[in-house]
């Protein structure tokens, strides 16, 4: 099974420099709806399968033309949405940088709780979980093996990342998940192949041909035959 973690477009948070949040209303800006209109065309002729989703407003409008092209219905899961960032929602980020909790987030994110939200840690958690559900539950849909995108927000997909590169949730600022960006993750039973991050090319097509498989010294599959080429643009 392999999905596209497809983060939302550019919101009007974004350019106001804010932390959106849970904020309800939150929408793309003109760049964002541009974005959600050109992922359309990025994914080419993939064979999505499904589309799993953010309950948020800036992710609903980013899936909308993919999931019309396609003739899906998108599934809402709550386990996507973005952190809860508590007091911190919708404050300007020049202010939170002074705070002292916003070293823990950047040196220690495990250890960060949010005043009167969430912590970093329970994000992976729930969002790890869905990821997973999701990933078992079209295999069966499908016949063990399909294509599918979540569509979510930045410190998910980085937190989910981490999970999948075996990297502590302590590494998780090393990762970046731009506006309109696709990771890939190809879930196997052996472990997590991580494909691509923050791919924001004009085609994603052509970054997920396979490579031919080898086979190791010893018979077993090598790891390559669950690698796909392409560079991350």
């Amino acid at each position: 099974m392999t999905v596209i973690l497809l983060r939302h477009g550019r919101s009007t948070s974004n350019t106001a420099h804010t932390l959106a949040g849970r904020s309800e209303g939150v929408d793309l800006d003109d760049k964002g709806r541009e974005q959600a209109l050109g992922v359309v065309a990025r994914m080419g002729d993939l064979p999505v399968k499904a589309i799993v989703r953010s309950p948020l407003l800036r992710c609903e409008r980013t899936v909308e033309p993919l999931a019309d092209a396609l003739g899906l219905n998108p599934v809402v899961d709550d386990r996507l949405i973005e952190v809860d960032y508590g007091q911190w929602t919708g404050r300007k980020i020049g202010d939170l940088v002074k705070e002292p909790l916003w070293a823990v987030v950047q040196q220690q994110p495990s250890a960060a709780v949010f005043p009167e939200g969430e912590g970093l840690a329970n994000v992976q958690a729930r969002a790890v979980s869905a990821i997973r559900e999701h990933d078992r539950r079209l295999g069966m849909e499908h016949g063990g093996d399909a294509l599918w995108v979540a569509c979510t927000h930045g410190d998910v997909i980085k937190a989910v990342l981490a999970d999948a590169l075996g990297v502590h949730l302590d590494g998780f600022q090393r990762i970046t998940a731009d506006p309109a960006s696709m990771s890939v993750i190809r879930y196997t039973p052996v472990r997590p192949f991580v494909l691509h991050v923050n791919h924001t090319g004009a085609d994603l097509t052509s970054a997920l041909v396979p490579k031919p498989a080898e086979t190791a010294a010893d018979g077993a599959v090598g790891a390559s035959d669950a690698v796909v080429g392409g560079s991350t643009e």
